[in-house]
């Protein structure tokens, strides 16, 4: 994520899927029961994981090395989730700020990179990537599964987000309407995946 300034409100969004990914990176530290240090380190793993590996690849300067905001709103966040202690809602709470996440990730990526003047499709792969980087990082810190070996659509929904917004930008549509279009699409269909369990179909061998 970061430093996109494409529009106010995508670049308010900016701020918004940095405290929210990093609220999921300190759910994760709350359920392994580490202390406020990990707690601080998961969030910033988290929510700037995906814009940094973004940012590298498309030749941008790293968004939070420039502006000490972002480390800001991550070290907040995970501060606000050890104060606000053991709640018994606060760990399924992780899966629904984590869909938020993905979706205002997907679309920060993809208008960042088409700003950078990638080509349409690498500007998706480069939502994807943003959108969801962040969150294998705090799989595999915190010794869980990560989101690439479960069949629980995930990847998917940032893959509709991206191509929801990007398709939109290349017939002209005002990046808000895009922004939030791509949005409703992504989080609605991770929402659904939550909540009444979509997955995807599996690879199924055949004898012969």
């Amino acid at each position: 994520m970061g430093g996109t300034n494409i529009h106010i409100p995508l670049h308010m969004l900016d701020y918004v899927g940095v405290g929210v990914f990093a609220i999921t990176g300190a759910l994760a530290a709350a359920r392994k029961r580490h202390d406020v240090i990990t707690f601080v380190v998961f969030s910033i793993i988290t929510g700037t994981g995906g814009g940094t590996l973004r940012d590298l690849l498309i030749g941008a300067p790293v968004f939070w090395v420039h502006s000490g905001t972002y480390l800001l709103v991550c070290i907040g966040a995970a501060i606000a989730v050890w104060v606000v202690g053991e709640r018994p809602w606060r760990y399924a709470a992780l899966n629904w700020f984590d869909a938020v996440g993905l979706a205002v990730y997907a679309v920060i990526g993809s208008a960042k990179a088409l700003a950078y003047g990638v080509a349409p499709g690498v500007a998706v792969a480069m939502g994807v990537m943003t959108a969801t980087f962040g969150g294998i990082l705090r799989d595999i810190f915190a010794s869980e599964p990560s989101v690439l070996l479960r069949r629980e659509i995930y990847v998917t929904a940032a893959l509709l987000s991206a191509s929801v917004y990007v398709t939109m930008r290349w017939f002209g549509a005002d990046p808000f309407v895009s922004g939030a279009a791509a949005f409703i699409s992504g989080f609605g269909l991770r929402a659904g995946a939550i909540a009444l369990r979509w997955t995807l179909p599996g690879f199924e061998a055949r004898d012969g």
